[in-house]
């Protein structure tokens, strides 16, 4: 079978990687890619959210199946757009990604389903907003209702960091609607479902970094670091979430007339007490496709073929997979630029990945790469590299990831020193 997968980062790196170990992928294709994909994939210089280009490479190129990596290209509507065009893709439809795209819809839908969640209202002007914090006073979480690339969560801890959150939210993120909810305790778990629309299995649970220095200081970013399976759930834990938080916005979707397939994410905030769970567990947010950097803890653990899952997800193959795991556990962590996430600093050289390569029982994703005039790999972005690690435990997987990580040299870089702590 011949394999699109829609996107440019380290999840997409990870994707395309472990859909090329299939024995049925005769190739995987890319768009737009990065050089690191370029390794393994045809890439394709297409935008992600340009779909009629997309589509219309699907079919030059007689694709069987499409794989849809980042949000932009959901909410551009790419799968409407591929379904319509008889092409198969695994991707929710644009009105079923508003789960991601809208944070407001989110809760409206876990409102209606009893889905667990922290209290929240939501406000569409500045003034009202800051009337309702003063009353409410801190901490509290302030989320811009649209799509940020992570960068969309105030959470406010002091009364006086609320000037500047609503100067982010009203100001550059240009926010039509901001979500303010009540500021729960505990541990961020990520537990991600693979959706046919009716049914939902469990990928293996991960939990992500999202401040951009060690102890979790600093602002939010698209995420520094994960490690997969995550011990801060059990597997009890795991199927009261599918029954709890999965199974009930499949309903509510299917209901709607949109039903969800593709990738349910689910960030839960867990209670640190035992007692305390799973009653105690509730539900942050919704994303609707893998996660990144989750994305890239989580696939190269998965032993049975990805292929199979895929075939089920967009509608080809009825038979239910059943997945199976490495035993081991990964700990990615994520080597961003300087600058990054407020002013992340582009052209910058990216050297000692080769190197890098050769520590055993790692792998290096590519995101924020390019090429400069001399052919030589620079930055490109933020988020540059995704350099994970594997071992027995979870002290054997980071200390692999940070050997990996040592060797490779960018001026000025970023990287938590924590993950996996």
């Amino acid at each position: 079978m011949r394999i699109l997968v829609i996107g440019g980062g380290a999840r997409e790196h990870a994707i395309a990687w472990r859909l090329a170990a299939s024995h049925r992928v005769t190739e995987v294709l890319c768009a737009p890619g990065n050089p690191g994909i370029a390794s393994i994939a045809r890439v394709l210089p297409i935008a992600t959210a340009d779909c009629e280009a997309l589509l219309r490479a699907a079919r030059e190129h007689k694709v069987d199946l499409a794989v849809v990596g980042p949000e932009a290209a959901l909410e551009a509507g790419v799968v409407d757009l591929f379904e319509a065009g008889g092409v198969p893709i695994v991707g929710p439809l644009k009105a079923a990604a508003l789960l991601e795209s809208s944070k407001a819809f989110a809760k409206e839908i876990m409102g209606q389903s009893g889905v667990p969640t922290a209290r929240y209202e939501v406000f569409t002007e500045r003034a009202a907003l800051e009337r309702h914090c003063a009353a409410q006073g801190a901490p509290l979480v302030l989320k811009a209702d649209g799509l940020a690339s992570g960068k969309g969560v105030f959470v406010v801890h002091e009364e006086r960091e609320f000037a500047a959150a609503l100067d982010a939210l009203f100001g550059p993120l240009r926010a039509d609607k901001v979500v303010a909810e009540e500021f729960l305790t505990g541990v961020e778990v990520s537990c991600i479902f693979a959706c046919n629309g009716i049914e939902a299995i469990p990928l293996a649970p991960a939990h992500d970094y999202k401040r951009l220095r060690d102890g979790d200081q600093g602002p939010n970013t698209g995420g520094m670091g994960a490690v997969c399976p995550s011990p801060r759930i059990t597997e009890t834990e795991l199927a009261w979430i599918q029954e709890r938080c999965a199974a009930p916005v499949l309903q509510a979707m299917s209901e709607r007339g949109t039903p969800f397939r593709g990738f349910l994410y689910a960030g839960l905030m867990v209670p640190v007490a035992a007692a305390d769970r799973p009653h105690g567990i509730r539900v942050l947010e919704y994303n609707t496709r893998l996660g990144d950097p989750e994305c890239q803890a989580i696939l190269p653990r998965l032993s049975s073929d990805p292929l199979e899952l895929l075939e089920w997800m967009a509608g080809m193959r009825r038979e239910k997979p059943r997945l199976q795991w490495r035993p081991e556990t990964s700990a990615c962590v994520v080597i961003a630029s300087d600058g990054y996430p407020e002013a992340p600093k582009k052209g910058d050289l990216l050297e000692g990945l080769e190197l890098a390569t050769l520590v055993p029982g790692t792998a290096l994703f590519h995101a924020a790469t390019g090429r400069d005039s001399r052919g030589s790999l620079i930055s490109a972005g933020g988020r540059t590299l995704s350099v994970v690690g594997f071992g027995t435990t979870c002290d054997e997987a980071r200390e692999r990831a940070y050997q990996a990580v040592d060797l490779i040299q960018l001026k000025g870089r970023r990287a938590r020193r924590d993950i996996g702590l």
